[in-house]
């Protein structure tokens, strides 16, 4: 049996990004050409991300139009997503829950000696409207060409629901040739994502070697104890969801764990949710969920169970009033909660997203928004942390519903050698996908 290579090649390619940033940064001659040098660096990631980006939404208009259309009737769609949203929530109080408790526990904020920056220094993070009409209205898209042009996840999965629907109820007749063609739209972008894909240790190595080149290691010691507190939170997250996989797939969500080894250290690597997510489909296929689950439950998880990115919004916004010395009583707490549940869903599965939520709720509770200025120096350390824990949760949550459904079929125990050009590869995951 060959050996899947990507998950090698990612982590040499972090392993490189660090001595090369690190020796990058120590040899620049001031701070501004440590940064200019980043800057340079970045071209690699932002180059992957892109190209990401530019496979994103017709992979998930494809593979969702194509879930929900298959599902032979509505009411295996609407009992379908009941499970998935059910999970979802769950998960989400679960998320938000812990990072209240952690923050208090921890009190990563208390005790730092951190200028505090100016009161309209927060003008650099744009926060926008994120209340619960304007949240609602977004959802819905004035145009699905428009949707697609900016990736507007959540829109576009309004829409394919909407579509994907509609395509079920005449796909015996003229919709016939449109469900074949979106099925076949959906195997091209498979093999795009598998050459998009090639091109992820170069964007790792990128992403790595920028951050550590602009900002150098020591800044893993200044904030070594609000790193150490996150990840420790995100560590019993990780406990809390794989304990819930076990639940339902016993022994099974250990296999998930090693199948799903690429996508988590891609998702930990660039900070982006969105760059896992193809790997994630053809894993997903491999460890035998079948097309239309995945199709349907996956492209919603991204837009409604962001795990690692909902439990950062409470923990993130405790740790705000802990620096600032501002007591927030259990009440308001609770109701911090129940806002950031709203205002997290919908969370773009990209770098900064959650700071965008964040910065939003604390004027709610008199924080001060440049409180958020406090974790930029490090948020994509952080990111990383909670981005990974994205694509777990999304993972165990598009596996569990696949198992209530009796949607798991054998596992594909073939793996290919190089991501773009091994045979059997590509065509063995459509076959998958497709149910053969």
């Amino acid at each position: 049996m060959k050996r899947n290579r990507l998950p090698t090649l990612i982590f040499i390619a972090m392993l490189l990004g660090v001595l090369a940033g690190a020796a990058a940064h120590h040899l620049a001659p001031d701070a501004a050409t440590a940064k200019a040098i980043a800057d340079h660096l970045s071209i690699l990631t932002d180059i992957f991300l892109r190209m990401i980006k530019m496979i994103i939404a017709p992979l998930v208009f494809a593979t969702l139009v194509a879930g929900i259309a298959g599902m032979g009737d509505g009411r295996a769609v609407g009992r379908i997503g009941l499970k998935a949203m059910a999970w979802f929530l769950a998960a989400s109080i679960t998320s938000l829950l812990l990072g209240l408790v952690m923050a208090n526990l921890l009190t990563p904020g208390h005790g730092m000696d951190l200028a505090l920056p100016a009161a309209d220094a927060a003008s650099s993070v744009k926060t926008g409207s994120l209340n619960l009409r304007d949240f609602i209205a977004h959802m819905f898209p004035r145009s699905f060409v428009e949707a697609m042009a900016t990736n507007e996840i959540l829109q576009i999965v309004v829409f394919s629901l909407f579509f994907g629907f509609a395509l079920g109820t005449v796909k015996d007749g003229v919709g016939k040739p449109v469900l074949a063609g979106i099925e076949g739209l959906g195997e091209v972008m498979l093999k795009v994502t598998n050459y998009v894909m090639a091109f992820a240790p170069v964007g790792v190595f990128g992403a790595i070697a920028a951050v550590i080149t602009a900002q150098e290691l020591g800044v893993l010691v200044i904030y070594a104890k609000l790193l150490g507190s996150m990840y420790l939170a995100l560590a019993l997250l990780w406990a809390a969801l794989l304990a819930g996989g076990w639940c339902f797939l016993g022994k099974d969500v250990f296999r998930l764990i090693r199948v799903l080894r690429a996508p988590l250290m891609i998702g930990f690597a660039t900070a982006s949710s969105e760059s896992a997510y193809p790997k994630v489909i053809e894993q997903l296929t491999r460890f035998g969920v079948k097309r239309r689950i995945t199709g349907f439950v996956l492209p919603l998880g991204y837009s409604f169970n962001l795990d690692g990115s909902i439990m950062y919004t409470s923990f993130a916004a405790l740790f705000v009033a802990q620096v600032y010395g501002i007591h927030l009583s259990l009440t308001q707490q609770i109701t911090m909660l129940l806002v950031l549940l709203v205002t997290s869903k919908g969370i773009a599965g990209v770098p900064r997203a959650s700071l965008v939520v964040v910065a939003a709720v604390l004027p709610m509770f008199g924080l001060p928004e440049a409180g958020i200025l406090l974790v930029l120096g490090i948020d994509h350390i952080l990111d990383m942390g909670r981005t990974v824990t994205n694509v777990l949760g999304n993972a165990v949550a598009t596996t569990v519903v696949a198992k209530s459904e009796n949607a798991i079929g054998a596992p594909d125990l073939a793996e290919e050698d190089d991501p773009v050009s091994a045979p059997g590869g590509t065509l063995g995951t459509i076959q998958a996908l497709a149910g053969k």
